[in-house]
């Protein structure tokens, strides 16, 4: 299922002339900003590079090509190209193709977040939160090797699955090029028309829980033109994981509309111009938690019956990245550039009596976050055994937070004084400047050894001025033909979410029911670590792969974040200190008409003293955990994933897959956890050829097939919110159809 790997045109017309002329400007200004070093590069392939690669890299060094194209060799050498760009070495690597996809309880209609738990050391958590080897989210996603700025929404799924030709997912001690969110980086391949040709496919996946999901995508290619779209609507009735252990949750429906696609132009044999682009547009009620008792009185009323609370949320994202890819061949270095900006809001609209009631204080909170960013990726061969390869990333971003807030008069204890509540209004705006730099060398030792080592140096300006120079070096030694071990250190530098920090003005709810339980704060920190990482993969005859991967990482201003208010929206906060450590084994089988894996994983991940939004903590917690190592809430000692696929015949598939976790944390700072839980989905896939219809592929999926009633969260723990349980017993009929 899952496997670890260790390792000029004369038909341009006006318009599309004025936007490459744009783009070779921004190559030249780019390329040639240190010419010092570009100069000393010297015209070699790479030694580490496949019989394949080797033949088309020198053919994109020619001069002599015939100004005829065959577009589909051109655009596969220009990927194998794009893909060249972004190293693994010394990384532990979880490969989903799209079969792997596809044999999937859900297959492509699974959520993204559902796939990616079907690596090793990843933890589920609510709101379709992951955490990987102890870190908080953290996930760096890229598209085509092209960095997509992370939304601000924390549930809603802005990527579809059903765009992805394959997923790469790597953790451990990254090579140089990666920064920023660095616990795990998602690099998507998508389809494309030049590899599927001219068709596409309608959808439609639904069934219990009022669940509707019908979607298409379409691709095509004509001559150097490729285009590639999908869109879905969905509908459903647990938008947000239940706060009960009832099988239906009270108020939870859901309505997602989202999209993607791709248009790529073949300007020559050595350069291709692409435009990315993405829309979500999510709407969500806030489940009800009926029982609950009012703790405040709003005018005449005392009395509110808590299953009738109206609490929506609206997210939205929209991004766009224009992309030009291919080769100097002067230089014989491979190159991408992409321009491209990401905007996410969220809208909390609370239930302003049933608010107030409840907690004292109904906020209507709006956050947006607009990004602009470029980055470019520079690869250039140095002798027979290096791989020289360099680049910039820069990003600037707009962040607006407002809270338009009604809370009651209240005593120095906290007491209400009034039933007439108090308008309170606290707007921010903030501006985030990041820059990066990398270099590093990709060295063939000796026939079985590589070494990646490399600098980046990063800059990041908001509310503090930080940066880092982070040194890397990784390893892979194919001991035997069937053995490889990796081992890598690497320094990292995370900033802070941009988009989630909302800083408050905490004089505003003094004197208020809303008032926090200290007035000590401080910025906060970009995070800092030092990562170790070493695994081993070994073969065992032709169709089955173990593999074992263990990891330190030691943390200054530990990042982690929680959910303080009524919004499902989290808010950054640093700890002092902070360790994480763990182990993780994967078995992987392929062979015939079975496909199985599994994954185990242990971690421990700790932190001490709360350095910033420490007004979020009530003084005796934050007196505890400045004395003692505390869990962190997402910590979970044992992790579980596994699945198998069997072809019963060409046309016919059973599948299945699972999820066990021993529970996350929970009370007072984070010192007991929640019991374990277990997840089967199960699966029955067959394509069957209808008169006049051709060929409808039908799937059939029982979600919690033994219906195991699990919470996720019981509304303790630090930065908490409401309670959250896994999905019940689902069923789910899945209908596709290609044309």
């Amino acid at each position: 299922m899952s496997s670890i790997q260790h390792q000029p045109n004369p038909r341009q017309n006006a318009g599309l002339a004025v936007v490459v002329a744009a783009f070779g400007c921004l190559i030249h200004a780019t390329a040639f900003a240190d010419d010092t070093v570009m100069k000393k590069l010297q015209a070699s392939p790479p030694a580490n590079q496949t019989a394949e690669a080797n033949t088309a890299h020198s053919a994109a060094s020619r001069t002599d090509a015939p100004l005829t194209l065959d577009t589909v060799q051109v655009n596969a050498r220009l990927d194998r190209a794009r893909n060249a760009l972004s190293p693994d070495t010394g990384t532990s690597r979880t490969v989903f193709d799209r079969k792997a996809i596809r044999q999937l309880p859900q297959g492509e209609d699974t959520p993204l977040n559902q796939v990616l738990l079907q690596a090793p050391g990843v933890v589920q958590d609510s709101f379709g939160q992951l955490h990987v080897r102890g870190d908080h989210a953290n996930l760096q996603y890229r598209i085509d090797g092209v960095i997509i700025p992370e939304s601000i929404g924390g549930f809603g799924q802005t990527l579809d699955t059903r765009a992805i030709e394959s997923l790469t997912f790597l953790t451990g001690a990254l090579p140089a090029q990666y920064g920023y969110r660095t616990a795990g980086v998602v690099e998507i391949d998508t389809k494309s028309g030049v590899q599927l040709g001219n068709g596409g496919s309608f959808s439609l996946y639904g069934g219990s829980f009022g669940t509707f999901n019908p979607g298409f995508e379409w691709h095509e290619n004509q001559g150097r033109w490729s285009y590639y779209l999908t869109a879905n609507f969905l509908e459903s009735d647990i938008g947000v994981q239940n706060p009960t252990a009832a099988r239906n949750a009270i108020h939870d429906h859901t309505d997602q509309i989202k999209s993607f696609g791709y248009v790529s132009y073949l300007i020559d044999h050595n350069t291709r111009a692409g435009f990315y682009f993405g829309t979500a547009d999510n709407r969500f009620q806030i489940p009800a938690n009926p029982g609950q008792s009012p703790q405040f009185i709003y005018g005449d009323i005392s009395d509110f019956d808590s299953s009738k609370l109206d609490e929506n949320q609206r997210e939205i994202t929209r991004f766009g990245v224009f992309n030009l890819q291919g080769h100097f061949a002067g230089l014989d270095t491979d190159y991408r550039i992409a321009l491209g900006q990401r905007f996410s809001s969220v809208a909390f609209r609370p239930d302003m009596t049933g608010d107030l009631m409840f907690n004292g204080v109904a906020s209507s909170v709006r956050r947006g976050n607009r990004a602009n960013t470029l980055q470019a990726d520079f690869s250039t061969p140095v002798g027979e055994s290096h791989l020289l390869r360099y680049g910039l990333y820069a990003e600037s971003e707009s962040a607006a937070s407002s809270n338009d807030s009604r809370v009651f008069p209240a005593d120095a204890d906290g007491a209400q004084t009034s039933t007439t509540p108090l308008r309170v209004m606290d707007d921010h705006v903030q501006r985030a400047r990041t820059l990066g730099a990398y270099v590093q060398d990709q060295w063939q030792v000796a026939g079985s050894l590589v070494v990646n080592y490399g600098l980046r140096a990063d800059r990041y300006r908001a509310w503090l001025k930080e940066g880092q120079v982070s040194p890397r070096v990784g390893l892979v030694w194919n001991a035997t033909a069937g053995t490889t071990v990796h081992a890598g250190y690497a320094r990292y530098f995370t900033p802070p979410d941009t988009e989630l920090i909302a800083p408050e003005d905490i004089a505003l709810y003094a004197g208020t029911t809303n008032q926090l339980p200290n007035d000590r704060t401080g910025p906060v920190k970009a995070e800092r670590s030092n990562y170790y990482d070493v695994g081993v993969s070994q073969k065992l005859g032709r169709h089955l792969t173990i593999g074992l991967d263990g990891y330190d990482r030691q943390v200054s201003y530990l990042q982690d974040e929680g959910q303080f208010g009524a919004a499902l929206v989290f808010s950054p906060f640093n700890y002092a200190r902070g360790r994480a450590r763990g182990v993780e084994l994967s078995i992987n089988y392929e062979g015939g008409p079975l496909s199985a894996y599994f994954n185990l994983a242990q971690s421990r991940a700790m932190g001490k003293g709360v350095i910033s939004g420490q007004y979020n903590f009530d003084d005796d917690e934050l007196q505890y955990i400045d004395a003692h190592w505390v869990h962190l809430d997402h910590d979970q000692k044992l992790a579980a994933s596994g699945g198998a696929s069997y072809a019963i015949d060409a046309n016919t598939r059973v599948g299945a897959d699972f999820l066990y976790g021993s529970g996350l944390r929970r009370d007072f700072a984070n010192t007991a956890s929640l019991p374990s839980y277990f997840q089967l989905n199960l699966s029955l896939a067959h394509g069957f050829k209808l008169p006049g219809l051709g060929k409808l592929d039908a799937r059939l999926v029982l979600i919690n097939a033994l219906d195991r009633v699990y919470e996720l969260r019981d509304g303790s723990g630090i930065g908490v919110g409401a309670p959250q349980y896994g999905p019940r017993r689902g069923l789910y009929l899945g209908l596709s159809k290609s044309f």
